[in-house]
């Protein structure tokens, strides 16, 4: 790698500390002081979860800001971002854990109603295609709110609406999506994930996530039987296709919302790989010598569709050189090397106090960055 000049960033955020545009910066400043004439390209990347409408708009899109329902009802800002007839939505936006007030959860209520406000208002701003990334919600509906918000009606046995959440699903006595925004026929819609899992079960949405959300095991039980009922009322107003989504990879995803993503008629793709696509990452990687990506953590979860190892994976089919920075590396050199990442550059080896590697991220990345640059362009 003697001689390299020119350097691809594409790094996910550190959660808590830093955005991926701030890390991209951060890196770059680091590199220029050991090599002040590298060309160093930022392209920050995202993975379908909280971060991946910034990621858009840093690679070009125009963001677009609606009020929308927050996931206990409460009207909040969101926003998407847009480029000729491709809407990125991240639901997250509308749905995500951070909409809530401090300390409070609500695994059984929340919402995702603002999440399918958010998709009407990329199909009235004329997408075409809309990547709907999913991750970090507050909520666990299987998508009910979403798919109430474009014209599905829910109801109980009396005949009137289901309440909001996850929670109130097991009243559902019909379902009736013939009122679904007609739009929905003429988009493609990629459901943009980095989970596979079904949407119950001992590996379903409400087991794996909902006690990341505040359920407690009573609720999970309740949660995993409510929606199973949903999916079973769903199955007669649809046909067998509901039990087959209820099945397919990704329906868990977001507490269940890639259920209702299925429904819509939604493709899944693994999130990292839809973005790279989206964000132009082959072009800017034929550009470089040498790749640096990264995230938070460096951990098992990364090997299994994060961000750092969808870039590494593209780089290597590429032949190019990749190496990771992170706030903290729990991962060996095999594990690693197999995924392409030649080595990875924790903050905390340069700062072992963790403490102040999450407050003084920025300025710890940049000596971190300085490393690099004297170990593979100086």
């Amino acid at each position: 790698m003697d001689g390299a000049r020119r350097v691809l960033v594409a790094a996910d955020k550190f959660k808590g500390s830093l955005t991926a545009v701030e890390v991209a910066e951060r890196v770059a400043a680091g590199l220029r002081r050991v090599v002040p004439d590298v060309e160093a390209e930022a392209l920050p990347v995202a993975d379908g979860g909280d971060g991946t409408v910034a990621a858009a708009v840093a690679a070009g899109f125009e963001r677009r800001e609606v009020r929308v329902a927050g996931p206990l009802g409460d009207e909040v800002t969101a926003a998407f971002a847009l480029r000729d007839g491709t809407a990125v939505v991240e639901m997250a936006e509308a749905s995500g854990l951070q909409r809530l007030p401090a300390g409070v959860l609500a695994p059984l209520t929340a919402s995702t109603y603002g999440s399918g406000e958010l998709l009407r208002a990329a199909l009235d701003a004329g997408a075409r295609t809309i990547v709907f990334g999913v991750g970090g919600s507050a909520t666990t509906d299987g998508g009910a709110g979403m798919l109430s918000a474009l014209g599905a009606r829910f109801l109980r046995g009396d005949g009137e609406p289901v309440a909001p959440g996850g929670g109130a699903l097991a009243e559902v006595a019909s379902a009736d999506l013939s009122g679904l925004d007609p739009r929905l026929k003429d988009v493609e819609l990629v459901l943009a994930s980095d989970v596979d899992n079904p949407l119950t079960g001992p590996k379903g949405a409400p087991a794996v996530y909902g006690p990341q959300k505040g359920a407690s095991p009573e609720d999970v039980e309740a949660l995993d039987a409510a929606l199973a009922h949903f999916a079973k009322v769903l199955e007669e107003t649809v046909g067998s296709r509901a039990a087959e989504y209820a099945a397919s990879p990704g329906a868990g995803a977001a507490g269940g919302i890639g259920y209702g993503a299925l429904l819509l008629g939604a493709r899944f793709r693994a999130g990292i790989e839809v973005m790279l696509d989206v964000l132009g990452f082959a072009p800017a990687l034929e550009r470089a010598d040498l790749v640096i990506t990264g995230e938070g953590s460096l951990d098992e979860q990364t090997l299994h569709g994060k961000a750092p190892a969808g870039v590494a994976a593209a780089a290597r089919a590429a032949g190019k050189e990749v190496v990771a920075v992170c706030g903290r590396l729990a991962l060996p050199a095999e594990a690693l090397g197999r995924a392409g990442i030649r080595r990875a550059y924790p903050l905390t080896d340069v700062e072992p106090d963790v403490a102040k590697c999450i407050a003084e991220a920025g300025p710890i990345l940049e000596r971190v960055a300085e490393r690099i640059a004297r170990d593979f362009l100086a």
